[in-house]
């Protein structure tokens, strides 16, 4: 039943109720029959479950089982040997714990917008049962009551009105109007509409909602989650938490490590099983197979990858944070760096959410500053007025002129009033001041004119003809084609108080004093801010449940639409079906008189598209279409608990341009985490090819621990610093990446092998220049003679290249294509990562017992210079790939 389409007893009688209210039997019977006035809680996730969930990673699940054959090779080697080496297995499951637990302290935010929900919901209501007022828990109401709303009072339950005095209810958080509803008790005509939107249903009333002036009763019609909370509440709890595009991106790049690493390790554990000798030793043999295997499983896996991304990010949030963007869910940080579409709400979004005069017409502005702040109900308090948000605005105006209206109610007391209904659209006070007794009255201009026989013009009080009418009229219109909220104003005289205040006494005779335009006004950055959502090819689209006249003149004023077509308003969405909506969605950037599902249609179509979404918004009504966007965003200081506990994150400010920062921060994270990606896995393939190689050559070149250290030791710090490189200066002049582009996109996989394969080339040769390899010249050829075996001092001048020339190579990857002698910003954080990773690679090579302990062989400092050289070659080798690269871009380039 659509109780707002039908009258009060017809209600009544529908839910068996009366104007006495329930009887408690009845009521107790109904409560324990349809359940608590409550909103359904959510599941919560054990804390074990989170942490297995991020167990489930392949990538992870290759470094647990590396760890595992590394512990059964040193359990082996324990009993056999009496040594057993545990360090890899104890540096391999350190990186897996501290990977699964950064995960788990991800919160719930489903449970904790349910939660907020229930919070922000009335704790106590007044109820008529049996014909007594009471006062009963909020969520002991049952459908069938009658309740008593006054000003102040929050709504309890979705109701429909019965009795309406002047009632004005705060229903933002619901519509996302800024103005209060007005109330009344009659049922409201369909005429040729097919429903009536949320925020015209002007008899009822909502949970959640806040009555703000006047009175009422009404009888409740739904409670808990058959509530219009309710529904956004079971909204949110259907709305699926998804994958950043980073994390699909990282998901994608562990299945192909893990099938990578598999088949290495499987080939090379059949090259070394053939042709050995089994019947010598079959344990040795198969044992040494294994290490091999594990050597390309740890080569292979950068096992500070998932450390280094998860950092790298933390370190964005910090920034952002400063910046008054508060990031709730970490890898949400790079998803705003390729966002294509923002949809914003309007009110306390892009406006102020306050609503304000901005114009005035009449000659004499101190009059009817004073005028409308004493005939209002709005209080002064600390410079700040209260009360019903229009009559705010008309005391804040009267204040910012030097009129207080604190002095006004002390000088001149308040004797008298008619006040405001829907059907008279006036309200008149009546007071006593020093030069007699005045009384003021404002409302609707048309219907203040027609109880007007004159009006102020120039000091004096003249007939109000009907060309003058025709002039107040036309400045009407022109405020009100500007969206502009117009009130009138006008005064009478009395020699005494009047007799009767009804209002039909007061408002007649009246002497026209002026008008006053008000809106809720745009915030001033947010036009810069749109501007330079528009240079990062970002589509700007406002969504609000404010009338469309009101949002088609601020989308104008703020550049979010150039022409009233690109509107669209709630009902007219409602007849465009999925498929058409589909194909004209890019023709529209503002829509009025939404409710929350047309938010979340809106949202998903662009999704759809291929998209990447973000919605902005602070209501109730923002949380399901926050929760659906590829990133939400809350504001902190208007926003409700619900929309901040759904939002990814929440602008402490709620201040639109700091979007933009936002944006500008994602986009430069996700530049820094593809060069730490490139940085590591080029390192990480160097060590896939060396070893590989080698044990071609039946050599070993390097063991699990030296790789672990190069990986989690040598490579993680510069990678580190790698995050937080600055962002290139046309970062916020491109357009959003596409999100479909993979991690290599760009010829970013190229560079990788050929930096990778560069680096392992120097790597062999420092090993066998170590392990004495002899060069000579024999009947017109030269000779290669490389030893057999193991070779400490192979090893050690291998592991010190190796280390050295991916530190060199972490400076070349400052920029993918770019010569880092033409960078004018020096990376300090990369100089001392770079001290840090040398001292600590040095310290391994020559202090004895670090030495002993990797089973190093001591080297000369010759050597260790001519480590150093070779490692240093890398910068070179990389520049002139750069160089071909840039031409052969340039030559393209001018083909085309």
């Amino acid at each position: 039943m659509k109780h707002y389409l039908s009258g009060a007893n017809e209600v009544l009688k529908a839910v068996a109720s009366s104007v006495d209210g329930l009887t408690a039997e009845e009521s107790q019977a109904r409560l324990e029959k349809n359940g608590k006035n409550k909103l359904k809680e959510g599941k919560k996730t054990p804390i074990i479950v989170r942490f297995f969930k991020q167990l489930a990673d392949p990538m992870i699940i290759i470094l647990i089982a590396a760890a595992l054959v590394s512990l059964a090779i040193a359990i082996v080697d324990k009993i056999n040997t009496g040594h057993g080496e545990f360090a890899d297995v104890i540096i391999i499951m350190v990186v897996v714990l501290l990977n699964a637990i950064l995960g788990v302290i991800q919160e719930s935010k489903a449970e904790q917008a349910i939660a907020a929900l229930q919070e922000m919901t009335a704790s106590t209501c007044k109820v008529i049962r049996g014909g007594r007022q009471i006062t009963v828990k909020s969520e002991d109401v049952v459908v069938g009551d009658i309740i008593v709303l006054e000003a102040g009072d929050s709504v309890p339950a979705d109701a429909r009105i019965i009795e309406c005095a002047s009632m004005k209810v705060e229903e933002a958080a619901l519509t996302g109007e800024s103005v209060p509803s007005e109330k009344q008790e009659e049922s409201i005509s369909l005429g040729d509409r097919k429903d009536v939107p949320l925020g015209d249903r002007k008899n009822m009333v909502y949970m959640g909602s806040t009555v703000v002036y006047g009175r009422g009763k009404a009888v409740v019609v739904g409670t808990g989650m058959e509530t219009e909370m309710g529904k956004i509440a079971d909204v949110l709890a259907q709305a699926e938490d998804e994958q950043t595009p980073l994390q699909k991106k990282l998901g994608q790049l562990s299945k192909i490590l893990t099938y990578a690493v598999l088949g290495i390790c499987v080939f090379i554990f059949g090259f070394k099983l053939i042709g050995a000798d089994f019947a010598n030793n079959i344990w040795e043999t198969l044992l040494d197979s294994f290490i091999v295997a594990v050597s390309l499983a740890v080569a292979a896996i950068p096992e500070g990858l998932a450390t280094v991304v998860t950092i790298v990010l933390s370190i964005g949030v910090t920034n952002m944070s400063k910046k008054n963007a508060v990031i709730r869910k970490l890898t949400a940080v790079e998803t705003l760096g390729c966002v294509q579409i923002i949809c914003s709400d309007k009110t306390g979004t892009l406006t102020q959410n306050k609503m304000t005069v901005v114009e005035h017409y009449g000659e004499n502005e101190a009059l009817l500053a004073t005028a409308m702040a004493q005939c209002s109900d709005a209080i002064l308090e600390n410079g700040a007025a209260i009360g019903e948000p229009t009559e705010c605005a008309l005391v804040n105006y009267a204040f910012k002129l030097g009129i207080d209206k604190t002095q006004l109610s002390a000088t001149s007391p308040r004797v008298g009033e008619a006040p405001f209904d829907s059907m008279r659209k006036m309200m008149s006070t009546v007071h006593q001041t020093d030069e007699g007794i005045v009384q003021y009255t404002k409302g609707a201009p048309d219907e203040i004119l027609k109880n007007c026989t004159h009006a102020l013009v120039g000091g004096s009080e003249v007939v109000l003809t009907d060309e003058l009418r025709a002039s107040i009229l036309v400045e009407n219109k022109r405020m009100a084609d500007k969206a502009l909220r117009v009130l009138a104003a006008a005064y009478r005289k009395y020699g005494e108080v009047p007799t009767s205040f009804e209002p039909e006494n007061l408002e007649k005779n009246l002497v026209f004093l002026g008008l006053t335009g008000m809106i809720d006004p745009v915030r001033p950055e947010v036009l810069d801010a749109i501007k330079q959502c528009r240079e990062a090819g970002i589509k700007p689209i406002m969504i609000t449940g404010d009338h469309i006249d009101t949002a088609v003149a601020i989308a104008l004023e703020l550049g979010i639409i150039t022409d009233k077509s690109q509107a669209i308003t709630g009902a007219m969405l409602n007849d465009i079906s999925d498929e058409q909506f589909e194909k004209e969605i890019e023709k529209y950037s503002v829509y009025a008189r939404v409710q929350p599902e047309h938010k979340v249609r809106i949202v998903t179509t662009w999704k759809k598209k291929g998209y990447v979404t973000a919605m902005t918004g602070d209501g109730v009504n923002d949380a399901p279409s926050i929760k659906s966007a590829d990133i939400g965003v809350g504001m902190g200081i208007t926003g409700t608990d619900v929309t901040k506990n759904t939002a990814d994150m929440v602008l402490a400010d709620d201040n639109f341009a700091t979007i933009v920062s936002a944006v500008g921060e994602g986009r430069r994270i996700y530049d820094n985490i593809r060069k730490a990606i490139q940085f590591l896995l080029s390192s990480n393939l160097s060590e896939v090819i060396g070893i590989f190689v080698a044990t071609l050559m039946g050599v070993t070149l390097l063991e699990p621990v030296h790789l672990l250290w190069i990986n989690l030791i040598t490579d993680t710090f510069p990678a580190l610093a790698l995050g937080v490189e600055k962002g290139e200066d046309d970062i916020m002049r491109r357009p959003p990446r596409n999100s479909k582009d993979g991690i290599f996109a760009g010829g970013m996989a190229v560079s990788v092998v050929l930096q990778g394969l560069f680096v392992a080339i120097l790597t062999l040769l420092a090993y066998f220049i170590g392990h004495g390899m002899e060069v000579y010249y024999q009947t017109g050829n030269f000779v290669f003679e490389i030893p057999k075996g193991y070779s400490p001092d192979g090893i050690t001048m291998a592991f010190l290249t190796m280390s050295m020339a991916e530190m060199f190579h972490a400076f070349n990857v400052r920029s993918q294509r770019g010569s880092i002698f033409t960078m004018k910003k020096q990376n300090m954080v990369m100089w001392g990562a770079f001290g840090l990773s040398l001292l600590l690679t040095t310290l391994v090579i020559f202090v004895p017992p670090l030495r002993d302990a990797f089973s190093f062989a001591p080297i000369h400092i010759e050597e260790y210079f001519m480590a150093m050289g070779l490692a240093l070659t890398i910068i070179p080798i990389v520049e002139i790939t750069k160089l071909i690269t840039r031409l052969a871009a340039k030559s393209k380039s001018k083909k085309k």
